[in-house]
């Protein structure tokens, strides 16, 4: 390249701005990220409610998440989704969408009208990606989704993603 063409270049080097010296300097929305980040590697005490129908595999996520630091409210549908919801807060819905009595969509109704708060905390999880239904359901809520089977570092990372939307959104 010659120098001509270097000349025309504009500078833009980073390296010429100052580092923030104090906390206050910093932006608020990289310190909430920041603060997050800390949290997300302390994961005690954080309650999720888990939807699943299936015994076996609901008895492995539960001891899958309480291995990791999470306090786990392991239901086996809707119904009993309900009553979870109108007795605690949780950080983290985990709600299989194939469920006997009331399924993940009219659960996720359900709490749209009674905790409208809860909303944005939802891992919907199905082994029925292909089904139109399911589909137009996630699509229409904007819902973050795990498609069965699934890995657990993408079950943990999900999770980390919604607590910190969460952490976002309350900023």
């Amino acid at each position: 390249m010659s120098n001509a063409a270097l000349a025309s270049i504009p500078d833009i080097s980073i390296l010429d701005s100052p580092l923030p010296e104090s906390e206050s300097d910093r932006p608020a929305a990289l310190r909430v990220v920041e603060d997050h980040l800390k949290d997300t590697l302390s994961l005690a005490g954080n309650k999720v409610l888990l939807l699943e129908d299936d015994a076996a595999f609901k008895e492995i996520m539960t001891d899958f998440l309480q291995e990791s630091g999470f306090e786990v409210m392991a239901v086996q549908n809707g119904v009993e989704g309900v009553h979870q919801v109108l007795a605690s807060d949780f950080e983290v819905i985990l709600c299989d969408m194939m469920m006997p009595t009331l399924p993940g969509d009219m659960f996720f109704r359900a709490v749209e009208r009674m905790r409208p708060h809860l909303c944005d905390r939802f891992v919907f999880m199905t082994g029925h990606r292909g089904n139109p239904k399911v589909n137009e359901f996630i699509n229409s809520v904007s819902g973050t989704v795990l498609t069965k089977p699934f890995h657990v570092d993408d079950l943990l990372e999900m999770i980390a993603f919604v607590r910190l939307r969460t952490t976002l959104m309350a900023a």
